[in-house]
Formats: structure tokens, C-alpha cells, sequence
């Protein structure tokens, strides 16, 4: 089973998400240059949310980036009761796991590019860190990898500990299958045999604007607030880039996977793909918020399930960029281009989705059955899942 979300959001002027210069990201498409978000920023922004905090944040039911592992492995040996001598052992180890095979750095540090490490600093490593972000389920893996390394600390003694290869320590270890949703949803690939690699269940479009983009700049000044009066001029200048686009947002998350993932159990990933739904709709990225504070929410989110596993990316309906009229705004011809172009594509390859939507000015939409509420649009979504 496929579930699907298609959103279009009008964003007032704004830098959510910016490239390597601070301009605001941006990509080519049917030959025109249009505003881009990338898909790691909007996944960040879904992680990161109020709905998966006030959801899963409680029952511990969150991953977390960090290179942090050696502090958390040392918090967890202390709680177990291991003696100094141990606990510095194998706290000055830790930092080696994810060096075990070259080929699986270069792999996952390819992975953790794509995935959404927009904060990683690929500067020098840092001592007492691991050498990667490992995304890590605090809860459910830190204890274990703990108790794991202590018992291969005492069955190797201490000489032995230090001379062994890594490698044949996290092999020792085995694995452990994380708990958390955000691991199962967006998945985890890591260097270390300590730690089980994660197919995502959960794929994240980069966010395209349906109009063709024009950037603009903001010139500012700022003043020394206690300089006198008699001293005119400016005591800072500079400029910041901007757009204001309509976006398309592509979300797609595959049942079977999410339930593998989480170890079958259903309740937990129909909860799961409901507050997927309510932070793909209401998470904001952060970018120069401070500066703009554009927090528009979207008005228009479609939601497809199907029985068949065919992920279908409605952006094709915007390779004509869309133009807003003098009757018309920008976001209705948006949704009516999608409108036109979904129709066209499901009557062609025989598609027959189950569909609803959601329309803040009360658009329609063919083929598909309206909602009245994102809350009640995540009912429907719902009422088409598997029970528990």
C-alpha cells in the first residue's frame, strides 16, 4: 500500500532553505528557473516538529543526529555500574565505530549527504566525537550498545580490548533494530556493524515552485544606537536575497515498509502516517525566519492511497510555469493545473487512487472527496489504513 501527499503552499517573501552564498535554493524545470526547498530541509522541519514532539517525544519514540556517542555510551556505563578503568576503555573506543570499512564511509557519508545533513561540518574531526552523524535511537539503542560493549570489554580483558580492530568489536556486538519514527520513516545508513542499516519507508520530494522564480534583494542599514545624533550615516549595510513562490510538495510513504520497520505493529504506524500528514502540512523550515517570519500554511493538500506501489510526482503539471490572473490567483491556477493534469495521467495509466483533499477557499478537485479540515482530512487517511 502506497499513501501519498501532494501539497501546494504560497510563501509570503522569504529565505527558507539557502545554498552555500545564502541565496535562497533554487533549480531548473521545464527549462524555466524556479524556488526550491530541498528535501533534506523539509524533512529536518518534519522531525524537528511540534507534531512529532507532542506525538512521540514522550514515549522516547525519536531518533537523533548526533556525534555525540561516546558521552552517551559513558552516561549508560556509569548507570550499569562499570568501573572507572572499564568505562575509560571503552569510552576511548567509541570514537573508532563507523571507521570499520572504508567502502561503507564513503557509502554512508553519500547517504547522509542526500538524506539531510544540511548542518554537518566537514571540517576536522573533532576528538571524543564519532567521525559521522550517526542518527541513533536514544531510547531503544543506547542502552544495549552499552550493555554490549561492556560484556565484549570483560570477555576480552583489557589488554586484549585495546589492541582489537573495531571491525571484530561492533561484529561481536551484533545489531540492534530501532524503535524510533523518524529512523523508520526516513531510514539510517551507517559505517558500523553496531548498528542496523535502515531502508526509508518514507520518501520527501524536493519542494518545486509551480511559477517561474524571480529572486530579489533587500538593502538594510543599521544604526549604533548610542552614537550622537550629530554623527549621520549608517553604521552597517548589507543585503539579503529573497523569493515569494508557490511551491509543490511531493510526500510519499510505502505501508509495508513503515510496518517492517517498526516491527508490525500497526497501531503505532497508522499513528505514525497521521502526524506525517499533519507535519507535512504544518511544519515550517526554518531558514532567516527571524528576518521574515513566513509562516504560511498550505491551501490545498491532496492525500492518495493505493492498493499498488507506483509513487506518482504530480510536478509535471507545472512544466508550463503558472501565472497568477487578475480573477485568478496564483494558488487557484495552481491547483486547477493539477487539477487538469492529475486527471489526465490517472484516466491514462488506469490509476484509481482512493483520494481526498483539502481546500482552505473551497476549490474542487475531480475524483477526489473533500475535507473540511486537516483533521478530518487525517480521518480519512485513517479510515483507509489497516486496523490494528
Amino acid at each position: 500500500m502506497l499513501i501519498q501527499f501532494h501539497i501546494l503552499q504560497n510563501y509570503q517573501p522569504s529565505n527558507l532553505n539557502r545554498d552555500d552564498t545564502g541565496s535562497p535554493k533554487d533549480a531548473v524545470f521545464g527549462g524555466v528557473l524556479r524556488g526550491r526547498i530541498s528535501s533534506q530541509c523539509l524533512k529536518r522541519s518534519i522531525r524537528k516538529s511540534q507534531t512529532f514532539k507532542d506525538e512521540f517525544e514522550k514515549s522516547g519514540a525519536l531518533g537523533e543526529r548526533t556525534k555525540q556517542l561516546p558521552l552517551l555510551i559513558q552516561e549508560e556505563l556509569k548507570a550499569l555500574g562499570a568501573d572507572a578503568t572499564a568505562l575509560n576503555a571503552i569510552v576511548a573506543r567509541v570514537p573508532e565505530i563507523g571507521r570499520e570499512s572504508k567502502k561503507r564511509v564513503e557509502a554512508a557519508e553519500a547517504e547522509e549527504n542526500e538524506e539531510g545533513n544540511e548542518d554537518a561540518e566537514m571540517g576536522a574531526e573533532v576528538i571524543g566525537e564519532t567521525a559521522q552523524l550517526i542518527f541513533i535511537d536514544r531510547k531503544n539503542e543506547v542502552r544495549p550498545l552499552a550493555e554490549k560493549l561492556l560484556e565484549v570489554y570483560i570477555k576480552l580483558g583489557a589488554k586484549q580490548w585495546e589492541k582489537a580492530k573495531i571491525a571484530d568489536i561492533t561484529r561481536e556486538m551484533g545489531e540492534h533494530l530501532p524503535r524510533s519514527i523518524d529512523i523508520a520513516m526516513f531510514g539510517r545508513m551507517t559505517t558500523s556493524q553496531a548498528f542496523r542499516d535502515i531502508h526509508a519507508s518514507v520518501q520527501v520530494a524536493h519542494a518545486l515552485s509551480t511559477n517561474a522564480l524571480k529572486q530579489e534583494f533587500d538593502y538594510y542599514t543599521a544604526m549604533d544606537d548610542l552614537k550622537p545624533d550629530s554623527e549621520p550615516g549608517a553604521d552597517m549595510i548589507g543585503d539579503i536575497e529573497f523569493n515569494s513562490c508557490t511551491y509543490y510538495k511531493y510526500v510519499n510513504a510505502h505501508w509495508e515498509g513503515l510496518l517492517k520497520n517498526l516491527g508490525d505493529d500497526k497501531a503505532v504506524a497508522r499513528q505514525a502516517l497521521a502526524a506525517l500528514l499533519q507535519a507535512a502540512a504544518t511544519a515550517q523550515p526554518t531558514g532567516k525566519q527571524n528576518s521574515f517570519a513566513a509562516f504560511n500554511l498550505p491551501d490545498f493538500v491532496l492525500v492518495q492511497v493505493s492498493e499498488r506501489n507506483l509513487p506518482i510526482s504530480y510536478a509535471n503539471a507545472f512544466l508550463k510555469p503558472v501565472r497568477g490572473q487578475s480573477d485568478e490567483t496564483l494558488m487557484d491556477n495552481s491547483i486547477q493545473a493539477l487539477d487538469t493534469y492529475a486527471t489526465k495521467l490517472n484516466r491514462a495509466y488506469n490509476l484509481a487512487p482512493a483520494s481526498a483533499f483539502l481546500a482552505v477557499n473551497g476549490q474542487t478537485f475531480a475524483t477526489a472527496q473533500g475535507q473540511s479540515s486537516l483533521d478530518d482530512l487525517c480521518k480519512w487517511l485513517e479510515s483507509q489504513l489497516p486496523s490494528a
